[in-house]
This record gives structure tokens, C-alpha cells and sequence, in this order.
């Protein structure tokens, strides 16, 4: 299988190991080793429906594509959201500045007006 197709199960689910997901789809597994998938299937829905949605494809060549596509959408969703966020530091940051400068402004204004009037 390819690398790309194990990348995007790599978090999906650590109750089975995803080589052998794909090999169980692809019929590379033993008699037990498949039982013991369809016994995790049968426990966990997530598994179940991950095998049925593989299942649906109609070739490899889909399976790779449809691969493919997910990996650019969650690469692009990705840089799209460190963009906004960068955005929004930038935009959040003169504020701060501003504020920090009218403090101590009104810390220096109060300590001359202080000053004044205990001299007085």
C-alpha cells in the first residue's frame, strides 16, 4: 500500500494496526488474522464503517485518488488556518502596545501629580 493511504489512518485509530487494515481489504491476511479484524470491526463502529466506505471504492486507483484529495484538502485547511492566526496576532499586537503605552503614561502623570502635591 501506498505511504499516502497509511498517512491519513495514521490517527484514526489505535485499536488496529492500519497495514493490516488495508491488507485485510485487500485479502492479504490469514484466515485468523481476518477473523480477529472482523472481531474489531464488529466491536468498534468506527472500524466497521472506515472498512465499509474503503469497501465502496471501486479500484485502487480511486482508493489513491480519493487519497490523494483528502491529504491537499487538510494541507490546504491547515496552512489556511496558521494564516488566520498569524493574521490575528498581528492584528491583536498594536493593541497591546497601545494599551501598554497609555498605562504608563497614566503611572507617569499620576506619580507627577503625586509629586506636586506633596511638595506643596
Amino acid at each position: 500500500m501506498p505511504d499516502d493511504l497509511l498517512n491519513i489512518l495514521s490517527n484514526s485509530n489505535k485499536d488496529i494496526d492500519n497495514q493490516k487494515l488495508m491488507d485485510y481489504l485487500s485479502g492479504k491476511l490469514s484466515k485468523q488474522e481476518q477473523h480477529e479484524v472482523e472481531k474489531q470491526m464488529a466491536d468498534n463502529e468506527m472500524v466497521s464503517d472506515a472498512v465499509e466506505g474503503l469497501k465502496a471504492m471501486k479500484s485502487q486507483q480511486d482508493i489513491q485518488a480519493y487519497v490523494e484529495q483528502l491529504n491537499k484538502d487538510l494541507n490546504r485547511q491547515l496552512q489556511q488556518k496558521k494564516a488566520r492566526r498569524k493574521q490575528r496576532r498581528i492584528k491583536e499586537a498594536p493593541y497591546i502596545y497601545v494599551a501598554i503605552a497609555i498605562i504608563l503614561a497614566l503611572i507617569i502623570i499620576a506619580y507627577m501629580i503625586i509629586q506636586q502635591l506633596s511638595s506643596r
